[in-house]
């Protein structure tokens, strides 16, 4: 499942340790907003490996409820997060995620007749440092984004983001590198004051 291999999901052990991951999430949507330190708690519980300061909002929908999710620090995800994480998905620090994101790392096989045969397999997403994620966007198994760069709201990324660049579209497509006109304006003609 996890070595990128065509696999059948529908296993009895699999699903058996599948649906004993899902309580947590369970628990983790149905928290109170005054129970952010059992919700933290909970993120702990639930993903491979969670930093310090990461902030969820509920609800996240999660294939294994995270168990192959590892989060760096202060890392924010905003409602309705969706990480499909039959796969690993590595998530670096800093990371922002708009409301809407999913991340998929599960593909399907082409060849119709394993497919009804319900097969499937899983590739690694790695997104880097300080990579900010607008909503709306869906990234596909098997990219790497990379550390700093911008992926506009609605964008389906399908291939690799290099670092320091902002990318939009369908599919994603790098339209600039991050420079000297973003240490000087915060939004188009929006001057920064601080």
């Amino acid at each position: 499942m996890l070595a990128g291999k065509v696999y059948d999901p529908s296993d009895a052990g699999i699903m058996a340790e599948q649906a004993e991951a899902l309580e947590l999430l369970y628990d983790f949507n149905a928290s109170r907003p005054s129970q952010q330190a059992e919700r933290a708690e909970l993120l702990r519980q639930m993903f491979a490996e969670i930093g310090d300061g990461c902030y969820v909002e509920p609800p996240l929908h999660a294939n294994w409820g995270g168990r192959h999710v590892y989060v760096g620090s202060n890392v924010y995800a905003n409602s309705n997060l969706t990480l499909v994480d039959d796969g690993d998905i590595h998530i670096g620090d800093n990371v922002m995620f708009g409301p809407n994101v999913v991340i998929t790392t599960a593909g399907h096989p082409i060849l119709p007749e394993l497919r009804a045969r319900g097969l499937q397999f899983n590739l690694p997403v790695h997104i880097g440092r300080n990579v900010w994620v607008g909503s709306g966007v869906q990234i596909m198994p098997g990219v790497t984004i990379g550390d700093d760069s911008v992926i506009g709201a609605g964008s389906v990324v399908t291939r690799d983001i290099p670092a320091g660049v902002v990318a939009v579209g369908i599919p994603c497509r790098v339209v600039r590198e991050i420079g000297e006109h973003d240490r000087e304006f915060y939004w188009r003609d929006r001057r920064l004051d601080v």
